[in-house]
């Protein structure tokens, strides 16, 4: 009892239990998408490999989901205010996840997964209703938390790896995904169903839609102008935008070659890729749990400053690792766990602090549109880098990642956020 109640003092508990309404239901739902995710993506590059895609392919298949995904975030605020955050969450879920995961487990060939990835592109939709729902009634000083709790959610899930190391090592890396994707299936569909029953229409929301009701989508659309020149004369959320794009670049790099980096280079057997998630979750949790809540009450730009140091430092040791020097792969592995339990809920809280309020969606929308349009090419090059040398696309991400932090550094924008805090 006297455990539990100095739990229940830990701030971080302490929000998880005092939230209420949609930032309630879209947290406590949160692991039954990030489970079935964790459980079939450390495997997915080896998948398509092992179903005859090559590296360029591999490469295409993400320029082509940042491609579509460009459409999915151009049309999601207009669709997140003309149907309310509720409805657009709950339809694009189906679509972009339940759809996919059935088309992933019956793939045979590179046509199967650019169809996947086409359902897959419209989770845009979905994210930028999804964030609405979570941010538009919470209490701005809860922000990190919630975050926090976001990414604790996906986390958590990672301890599920075990499952698909065994499957995988039991019955072969394309058997075992094909179960994986039916569980994905089965588990996300359930999570949509789920948060629609729990969660209400947001206030904004409500605003948005009747002040919709009867405007055309083409006027929405022609609207776009004027949000564009807010974003580029809003020197807030042109920052939170680069920022957006750079990190986002370096995630595509890491979610698509990490898993090939270690076992081409490094010799690690196929097998135990997915215990490396699990190793990185432990440490994060470890990390949110005892440092990272004494760290939510400090200012933005150090906090961030130090996860992009702490990032360039893990990919400059990943760069060194080799067969006969594995422990370098574990500090890579501390580092990183360190720099993202630092940078990335800090960056989705400045996102959503540094958008205009009532044009909520739209903004959010656009800036996902600008973000996959400068991400896009790079699936295609980072493919055709790995096959000339699969630490070329591993190169960039530490080009990539010392912009991130010399932006942060002189961003004036921050400064002044931490000025107000």
């Amino acid at each position: 009892m006297k455990a539990l109640t100095l739990l229940k003092r830990h701030p971080l508990l302490r929000t998880l239990l005092e939230l209420q309404g949609n930032p309630r239901a879209c947290v406590y739902t949160e692991p039954l998408w990030g489970i079935p995710y964790n459980l079939y993506i450390p495997y997915a590059s080896l998948y398509m490999a092992r179903l005859g895609l090559s590296d360029l392919q591999i490469g295409l298949i993400a320029a082509f989901a940042a491609f579509f995904q460009m459409f999915g975030a151009l049309f999601g605020g207009l669709v997140t205010d003309k149907l309310g955050r509720r409805t657009t969450t709950f339809l694009f879920d189906m679509l972009s996840w339940s759809v996919p995961s059935l088309i992933w487990m019956c793939s045979q060939n590179f046509w199967w997964f650019f169809a996947a990835t086409v359902f897959n592109s419209m989770w845009q939709v979905t994210d930028n209703a999804w964030s609405c729902l979570l941010v538009e009634d919470c209490d701005p000083e809860k922000l990190v938390d919630v975050y926090t709790w976001v990414s604790v959610s996906g986390l958590l899930a990672v301890f599920f790896a075990p499952l698909s190391s065994f499957l995988v090592g039991r019955f072969s890396v394309v058997p075992a995904m094909r179960m994986l994707y039916l569980f994905t299936f089965l588990m996300m569909t359930s999570k949509f169903f789920i948060l629609y029953r729990f969660c209400t229409e947001t206030e904004q929301g409500k605003l948005r839609r009747e002040q919709t009701k009867n405007t055309s989508f083409f006027s929405l659309f022609c609207g776009y102008g004027q949000i564009f020149r807010n974003i580029l004369h809003t020197p807030a959320t042109f920052v939170a935008l680069a920022l957006k794009v750079l990190i986002n670049i370096t995630q595509m790099i890491n979610g698509n070659f990490f898993g090939l980096y270690i076992t081409r280079r490094l010799g690690i057997p196929e097998g135990m890729v997915a215990l490396f998630p699990m190793v990185r979750a432990a440490v994060m949790l470890l990390f949110i749990f005892t440092v990272q809540h004494r760290l939510n009450q400090m200012k933005f730009r150090p906090i961030m400053f130090s996860g992009a140091a702490l990032y360039l430092a893990a990919n400059a040791v990943l760069l060194l690792a080799s067969g006969e020097s594995l422990w370098l792969l574990a500090v890579y592995l501390l580092l990183d766990a360190f720099s993202c339990a630092l940078l990335i809920p800090r960056n989705d809280s400045i996102l959503a602090l540094f958008v205009d309020k009532q044009e909520r969606a739209r903004t959010l929308g656009l800036l996902f549109v600008i973000t996959l349009g400068f991400t896009s090419p790079f699936g295609a090059l980072v493919g055709k880098l790995s096959e000339i040398s699969i630490r070329l696309p591993f190169f960039l991400n530490t080009a990539l990642f010392g912009m991130i932090l010399l932006l942060i550094l002189f961003s004036r924008p921050l400064k002044e956020q931490d000025a107000r805090a």
